[in-house]
């Protein structure tokens, strides 16, 4: 199989048209009806669920307390809107992170402590902080159970805000994490 991977020259959201209109393309053309993507304000979201017309759209967004204490990024009129465009809005803790993260946090004044979490998440930023974060919100759909570990998705991940890069993923839980294979890099920022 011969396809096309597009490289941005640098990450950021003024990609995430095209990362959409690129992931939406290789969605139609393999047949894929399921896409995971990160958004945590909602915006992002709203325009896939603008694309991803008949497709299940997953929307992960940072957990409570991600930025401050007790605050949700993501707005619960957002989080309705989200479900009322037909669309999953999921807030989870981050599967690379959890406990661990504490730890580096709290526990250990010089930050001494690394998980092996922490430890794959700066590997897979070797690719570009959206592809971390697209194998982590998959991972993170999985343990919900809103994607199936027996067929491929779309995730789409970004760099902070918006999108910056589009990965096919045959996903897997958390605890399963070496079964994920990323099949195909649609997009992503030329590092």
């Amino acid at each position: 199989m011969e396809t096309t991977t597009t490289y941005f020259d640098k990450p950021g959201p003024e990609n995430t048209d095209d990362v959409i209109r690129l992931a939406k393309a290789r969605a139609d053309a393999l047949g894929i009806k399921t896409v995971v993507l990160a958004s945590n304000t909602g915006e992002t979201a709203f325009k896939a669920l603008a694309v991803f017309k008949g497709c299940k759209v997953i929307s992960v967004s940072h957990v409570t307390g991600f930025r401050e204490p007790d605050s949700q990024e993501l707005t619960e009129e957002n989080r309705r809107l989200i479900t009322a465009k037909g669309g999953i809005a999921l807030t989870a803790a981050h599967a690379f992170g959890g406990l661990q993260r504490a730890l580096n946090r709290e526990g250990t004044p010089t930050g001494l402590t690394t998980s092996m979490g922490d430890t794959i998440a700066m590997a897979l930023r070797t690719f570009g902080h959206g592809t971390k974060v697209a194998l982590e919100i998959v991972a993170m759909a999985a343990d919900a159970g809103y994607v199936r570990t027996d067929e491929d998705c779309i995730a789409i991940g970004g760099s902070g805000r918006g999108a910056d890069t589009a990965l096919v993923i045959l996903p897997s839980p958390t605890h399963r994490f070496f079964n994920t294979k990323v099949r195909e890099i649609i997009c992503k920022p030329r590092l």
